[in-house]
């Protein structure tokens, strides 16, 4: 799965990488950013790419009554993205969701209470796209728009099934050859493990037994 990203890249870096520029409110850059509180993050949608934006963290279908339903739309699973009551109306509308990498843990001990933390990301880069399906929703009392993301996940490859020891989930990590193919209608399923796969690397960040507490 995937629940925490660095997200400390620029609007320079995104100019940069993408020769793009940057709309919209301002993105939440932090080094260890949690999906749960439905942050800005950076992100490029697919029916405007000539610009960069955010949008929060957890996707709400166009039905959602209120924003309840974000803690359960971090994450899409690639799998049954299409018939999903929240994501079948919006798994093909894609986004290139922009970090510096994500943050997964290893179990240690059979409950969970042991962990060891790790960064992924891939090498020799300034920042990452992670596969994304985003919408757009309104706030029928307040009559606020927001456009909200879910990351896309699949099986994991073989150095996530060692990290990601328990669930075998990881994002689908888009290579640059590949981000291009994900903001068009390509099917999604070309992208699931082991039909795509980018090389990833890990840093463990604890090297120590101690448990990790999560929230």
């Amino acid at each position: 799965m995937c629940y925490y990203v660095d997200s400390t890249l620029t609007k320079k870096e995104i100019k940069d990488v993408y020769n793009i520029g940057y709309e919209g409110k301002d993105f939440e850059a932090q080094p260890f950013l949690n999906g749960y509180s439905h942050p800005l993050v950076a992100v490029i949608l697919d029916e405007n790419p000539a610009v960069a934006t955010a949008a929060n963290w957890g996707l709400i279908p166009s039905w959602a009554r209120d924003r309840s339903i974000q803690k359960q739309t971090l994450n899409a699973r690639i799998e049954t993205i299409a018939e999903k009551p929240s994501y079948r109306n919006n798994y093909q509308k894609r986004c290139l969701v922009l970090v510096k990498g994500f943050y997964e843990w290893k179990w240690l001990d059979g409950k969970g209470k042991v962990k060891q933390k790790h960064f992924l990301t891939l090498p020799n880069t300034k920042l990452i796209a992670l596969g994304g399906i985003y919408g757009t929703w309104t706030d029928q009392e307040s009559g606020e728009q927001l456009t909200t993301f879910s990351i896309v996940t699949t099986a994991a490859n073989e150095l996530m099934t060692e990290i990601h020891n328990i669930k075998r989930r990881m994002p689908i990590v888009l290579t640059k050859a590949m981000e291009k193919e994900w903001l068009t209608d390509r099917a999604i399923q070309d992208f699931a493990f082991p039909n795509h796969e980018a090389d990833l690397v890990a840093v463990n960040l604890d090297q120590s037994l101690e448990p990790t507490t999560l929230f």
